[in-house]
Protein backbone atom coordinates (compact mmCIF):
# COMPACT_ATOMS: atom_id res chain seq x y z
CA UNK A 1 0.00 0.00 0.00
CA UNK A 2 1.57 3.28 -0.92
CA UNK A 3 2.00 6.31 1.55
CA UNK A 4 -0.93 8.04 -0.68
CA UNK A 5 -3.37 4.98 -0.47
CA UNK A 6 -2.53 4.72 3.23
CA UNK A 7 -3.49 8.84 3.53
CA UNK A 8 -6.66 8.17 1.75
CA UNK A 9 -7.77 5.32 3.69
CA UNK A 10 -7.04 7.32 7.37
CA UNK A 11 -9.10 10.35 5.85
CA UNK A 12 -12.00 7.89 4.87
CA UNK A 13 -12.52 6.49 8.29
CA UNK A 14 -11.36 9.36 9.91
CA UNK A 15 -14.50 11.09 8.04
CA UNK A 16 -16.48 7.78 8.62
CA UNK A 17 -16.17 7.44 12.07
CA UNK A 18 -16.84 11.71 12.79
CA UNK A 19 -20.71 10.57 11.35
CA UNK A 20 -21.57 7.96 12.71
CA UNK A 21 -19.79 7.86 16.49
CA UNK A 22 -19.86 11.97 16.43
CA UNK A 23 -22.97 13.87 16.82
CA UNK A 24 -21.37 17.67 17.17
CA UNK A 25 -20.99 17.64 13.11
CA UNK A 26 -23.96 18.30 10.55
CA UNK A 27 -23.52 14.91 8.98
CA UNK A 28 -23.11 13.39 12.26
CA UNK A 29 -26.36 15.05 13.25
CA UNK A 30 -28.00 14.22 9.78
CA UNK A 31 -26.65 10.38 10.34
CA UNK A 32 -28.66 10.22 13.96
CA UNK A 33 -31.61 11.24 12.80
CA UNK A 34 -31.77 9.06 10.16
CA UNK A 35 -31.37 6.50 11.54
CA UNK A 36 -33.48 7.16 14.37
CA UNK A 37 -36.39 7.08 12.13
CA UNK A 38 -34.89 4.02 10.67
CA UNK A 39 -34.65 2.38 13.95
CA UNK A 40 -38.63 3.31 14.16
CA UNK A 41 -39.95 1.86 11.13
CA UNK A 42 -38.42 -1.54 11.78
CA UNK A 43 -39.96 -1.75 15.59
CA UNK A 44 -43.20 -0.48 13.97
CA UNK A 45 -42.60 -2.93 11.23
CA UNK A 46 -41.79 -5.93 13.58
CA UNK A 47 -44.67 -4.88 15.78
CA UNK A 48 -47.46 -5.01 12.81
CA UNK A 49 -46.06 -8.41 11.96
CA UNK A 50 -46.97 -9.75 15.39
CA UNK A 51 -50.77 -8.58 14.38
CA UNK A 52 -52.48 -11.66 12.43
CA UNK A 53 -54.85 -9.77 10.75
CA UNK A 54 -51.83 -6.90 9.25
CA UNK A 55 -49.51 -9.69 8.76
CA UNK A 56 -51.66 -11.81 6.54
CA UNK A 57 -52.63 -9.06 4.37
CA UNK A 58 -49.33 -6.85 4.29
CA UNK A 59 -46.92 -9.60 4.90
CA UNK A 60 -44.86 -9.54 1.29
CA UNK A 61 -44.81 -5.54 1.94
CA UNK A 62 -43.73 -5.65 5.74
CA UNK A 63 -41.33 -8.82 4.71
CA UNK A 64 -39.84 -6.53 1.99
CA UNK A 65 -39.43 -3.79 4.50
CA UNK A 66 -37.71 -5.64 7.26
CA UNK A 67 -35.18 -6.81 4.43
CA UNK A 68 -34.21 -3.27 3.41
CA UNK A 69 -33.88 -2.36 6.86
CA UNK A 70 -31.68 -5.04 7.73
CA UNK A 71 -29.18 -4.80 4.68
CA UNK A 72 -29.11 -1.04 5.92
CA UNK A 73 -28.26 -1.79 9.48
CA UNK A 74 -25.87 -4.24 9.11
CA UNK A 75 -23.80 -1.84 6.24
CA UNK A 76 -23.98 0.52 9.52
CA UNK A 77 -22.62 -1.85 11.76
CA UNK A 78 -20.28 -2.98 9.42
CA UNK A 79 -19.22 0.53 8.82
CA UNK A 80 -18.67 0.84 12.31
CA UNK A 81 -16.07 -1.85 12.76
CA UNK A 82 -14.05 -0.91 9.90
CA UNK A 83 -14.22 2.88 11.26
CA UNK A 84 -12.42 2.14 14.55
CA UNK A 85 -8.83 0.81 15.65
CA UNK A 86 -10.52 -2.20 17.71
CA UNK A 87 -13.21 -3.26 16.18
CA UNK A 88 -13.24 -6.46 18.35
CA UNK A 89 -13.61 -3.92 21.26
CA UNK A 90 -16.61 -2.66 19.66
CA UNK A 91 -17.76 -6.25 18.80
CA UNK A 92 -17.96 -7.08 22.77
CA UNK A 93 -19.42 -3.82 24.02
CA UNK A 94 -22.99 -3.46 25.02
CA UNK A 95 -24.50 -1.19 21.87
CA UNK A 96 -21.65 -3.33 19.25
CA UNK A 97 -24.01 -6.43 20.84
CA UNK A 98 -27.10 -4.51 20.31
CA UNK A 99 -26.47 -3.74 16.85
CA UNK A 100 -25.57 -7.25 16.44
CA UNK A 101 -29.20 -8.48 17.54
CA UNK A 102 -30.71 -6.22 15.30
CA UNK A 103 -29.69 -8.02 12.31
CA UNK A 104 -28.45 -11.46 13.07
CA UNK A 105 -32.47 -13.19 13.32
CA UNK A 106 -33.47 -11.76 10.20
CA UNK A 107 -30.95 -13.62 8.75
CA UNK A 108 -30.86 -16.97 10.86
CA UNK A 109 -34.63 -16.81 10.09
CA UNK A 110 -34.02 -16.88 6.33
CA UNK A 111 -31.99 -19.87 6.89
CA UNK A 112 -34.19 -22.10 9.21
CA UNK A 113 -37.29 -21.07 6.70
CA UNK A 114 -39.29 -23.79 6.00
CA UNK A 115 -38.17 -25.81 9.27
CA UNK A 116 -40.45 -27.63 11.68
CA UNK A 117 -38.94 -25.21 14.18
CA UNK A 118 -41.53 -22.11 13.73
CA UNK A 119 -41.82 -21.18 16.94
CA UNK A 120 -37.92 -20.94 17.21
CA UNK A 121 -38.20 -19.14 14.22
CA UNK A 122 -40.89 -16.57 16.14
CA UNK A 123 -38.49 -15.96 18.60
CA UNK A 124 -35.49 -14.98 16.78
CA UNK A 125 -37.66 -12.74 14.40
CA UNK A 126 -38.99 -11.09 18.01
CA UNK A 127 -35.48 -10.36 18.98
CA UNK A 128 -35.37 -8.03 16.39
CA UNK A 129 -37.42 -5.42 19.01
CA UNK A 130 -33.93 -5.21 20.46
CA UNK A 131 -33.33 -2.62 17.54
CA UNK A 132 -34.81 -0.31 20.31
CA UNK A 133 -32.44 -0.14 22.21
CA UNK A 134 -30.48 1.38 19.52
CA UNK A 135 -32.03 4.80 19.57
CA UNK A 136 -29.63 5.16 22.38
CA UNK A 137 -26.90 5.84 19.67
CA UNK A 138 -28.58 8.44 18.13
CA UNK A 139 -30.22 10.83 21.14
CA UNK A 140 -27.73 12.63 21.93
CA UNK A 141 -29.32 13.39 25.50
CA UNK A 142 -28.95 9.64 26.26
CA UNK A 143 -25.16 9.70 26.52
CA UNK A 144 -25.56 12.64 29.43
CA UNK A 145 -27.99 10.05 30.98
CA UNK A 146 -25.72 7.39 30.90
CA UNK A 147 -22.78 8.93 32.64
CA UNK A 148 -25.27 10.37 35.22
CA UNK A 149 -27.22 6.78 35.89
CA UNK A 150 -23.74 5.26 36.30
CA UNK A 151 -21.95 7.84 38.37
CA UNK A 152 -25.27 7.63 40.79
CA UNK A 153 -25.66 3.98 40.47
CA UNK A 154 -23.73 3.50 44.41
CA UNK A 155 -25.73 6.12 45.74
CA UNK A 156 -29.09 4.89 44.27
CA UNK A 157 -28.01 1.02 45.35
CA UNK A 158 -27.59 2.40 48.86
CA UNK A 159 -30.84 4.24 48.46
CA UNK A 160 -32.85 1.22 46.94
CA UNK A 161 -30.87 -1.17 49.97
CA UNK A 162 -32.86 1.01 52.50
CA UNK A 163 -36.00 1.09 50.55
CA UNK A 164 -36.15 -2.54 50.59
CA UNK A 165 -35.36 -2.64 54.26
CA UNK A 166 -38.13 -0.64 54.92
CA UNK A 167 -40.73 -2.41 53.24
CA UNK A 168 -39.47 -6.23 54.92
CA UNK A 169 -39.69 -4.24 58.24
CA UNK A 170 -43.30 -2.79 57.34
CA UNK A 171 -44.39 -6.10 55.70
CA UNK A 172 -43.73 -8.22 59.02
CA UNK A 173 -44.76 -5.64 61.15
CA UNK A 174 -48.58 -5.50 59.37
CA UNK A 175 -48.45 -9.26 59.41
CA UNK A 176 -47.78 -9.50 63.07
CA UNK A 177 -51.08 -6.33 63.29
CA UNK A 178 -53.75 -7.48 60.97
CA UNK A 179 -53.00 -11.50 60.25
CA UNK A 180 -54.42 -13.57 57.68
CA UNK A 181 -58.64 -12.83 58.38
CA UNK A 182 -57.46 -9.13 56.79
CA UNK A 183 -55.09 -11.03 53.79
CA UNK A 184 -52.11 -10.65 54.96
CA UNK A 185 -51.59 -14.45 55.37
CA UNK A 186 -47.81 -14.43 55.05
CA UNK A 187 -44.40 -12.11 55.45
CA UNK A 188 -44.00 -11.92 51.99
CA UNK A 189 -47.43 -10.71 51.14
CA UNK A 190 -47.06 -8.01 53.97
CA UNK A 191 -44.01 -7.36 51.97
CA UNK A 192 -46.22 -7.07 48.60
CA UNK A 193 -48.72 -4.56 50.40
CA UNK A 194 -45.34 -2.38 51.60
CA UNK A 195 -44.28 -2.40 48.06
CA UNK A 196 -47.78 -1.15 46.19
CA UNK A 197 -48.27 0.95 49.52
CA UNK A 198 -45.26 3.07 49.47
CA UNK A 199 -45.28 3.21 45.45
CA UNK A 200 -48.58 5.21 45.72
CA UNK A 201 -49.92 2.00 43.35
CA UNK A 202 -52.74 1.33 45.60
CA UNK A 203 -54.17 -2.50 44.21
CA UNK A 204 -56.91 -2.14 46.76
CA UNK A 205 -56.35 -6.37 46.76
CA UNK A 206 -55.22 -6.05 50.27
CA UNK A 207 -56.29 -3.09 53.09
CA UNK A 208 -55.72 -3.14 56.84
CA UNK A 209 -58.58 -3.29 58.81
CA UNK A 210 -57.69 -2.20 62.32
CA UNK A 211 -56.98 1.17 63.43
CA UNK A 212 -53.48 0.95 64.22
CA UNK A 213 -52.84 -0.95 60.86
CA UNK A 214 -54.47 2.21 58.78
CA UNK A 215 -52.50 4.13 60.88
CA UNK A 216 -48.96 2.66 59.52
CA UNK A 217 -50.58 2.45 56.18
CA UNK A 218 -51.60 6.03 56.39
CA UNK A 219 -47.69 6.89 57.62
CA UNK A 220 -46.61 4.46 54.89
CA UNK A 221 -48.36 6.28 52.38
CA UNK A 222 -46.82 9.53 52.87
CA UNK A 223 -43.19 8.46 52.93
CA UNK A 224 -43.73 7.26 49.86
CA UNK A 225 -43.86 10.63 48.35
CA UNK A 226 -40.66 11.85 49.96
CA UNK A 227 -38.64 8.06 48.84
CA UNK A 228 -40.41 8.34 45.55
CA UNK A 229 -38.34 12.18 44.90
CA UNK A 230 -34.81 11.11 46.54
CA UNK A 231 -33.45 9.43 43.58
CA UNK A 232 -35.05 11.94 41.39
CA UNK A 233 -32.74 14.22 43.01
CA UNK A 234 -29.63 11.99 43.21
CA UNK A 235 -29.55 11.56 39.16
CA UNK A 236 -30.42 15.01 38.71
CA UNK A 237 -27.36 16.08 40.43
CA UNK A 238 -25.24 14.24 38.19
CA UNK A 239 -27.25 14.89 35.10
CA UNK A 240 -26.58 18.56 35.55
CA UNK A 241 -22.62 17.44 35.77
CA UNK A 242 -23.11 15.51 32.85
CA UNK A 243 -23.98 17.76 30.33
CA UNK A 244 -20.63 19.25 30.49
CA UNK A 245 -19.18 16.35 28.71
CA UNK A 246 -19.00 16.11 24.58
CA UNK A 247 -20.71 13.24 22.34
CA UNK A 248 -17.35 12.42 20.80
CA UNK A 249 -16.03 8.85 20.40
CA UNK A 250 -12.76 7.90 20.44
CA UNK A 251 -12.21 5.64 17.78
CA UNK A 252 -9.27 3.56 19.62
CA UNK A 253 -10.70 2.62 22.41
CA UNK A 254 -14.66 3.37 21.76
CA UNK A 255 -14.65 5.24 24.75
CA UNK A 256 -17.27 8.76 25.39
CA UNK A 257 -17.91 10.66 27.82
CA UNK A 258 -14.93 13.53 27.04
CA UNK A 259 -14.58 16.75 27.96
CA UNK A 260 -15.95 19.54 25.39
CA UNK A 261 -12.08 20.66 24.78
CA UNK A 262 -10.98 17.25 24.80
CA UNK A 263 -7.63 17.00 22.19
CA UNK A 264 -6.72 13.55 23.60
CA UNK A 265 -8.95 10.38 25.25
CA UNK A 266 -8.77 10.09 28.88
CA UNK A 267 -8.14 6.51 28.67
CA UNK A 268 -5.97 5.01 26.38
CA UNK A 269 -4.19 9.01 25.17
CA UNK A 270 -5.23 8.30 21.73
CA UNK A 271 -5.67 11.81 19.38
CA UNK A 272 -9.08 13.02 19.61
Amino acid sequence: MTTFEASHRARWRERVHEVIFEADTFGGKAFDVALFFAIAISVLVVMLESVESIDREYHTALRVADLVLTGLFTVEYVLRLLCVDRPWRYARSFFGVVDLLAVLPVFTSIFLEGTQSLLVIRALRMLRIFRVLKMGHYVGEAEHLMKALQASRRKVIVFMGAVGTLTVIMGALMYLIEGADAGFTSIPRGIYWAIVTMTTVGYGDIAPQSVLGQFVAAVLMIAGYGIIAVPTGIVSVELAAATKITTRTCKSCISEGHDLDAKFCKHCGAQM
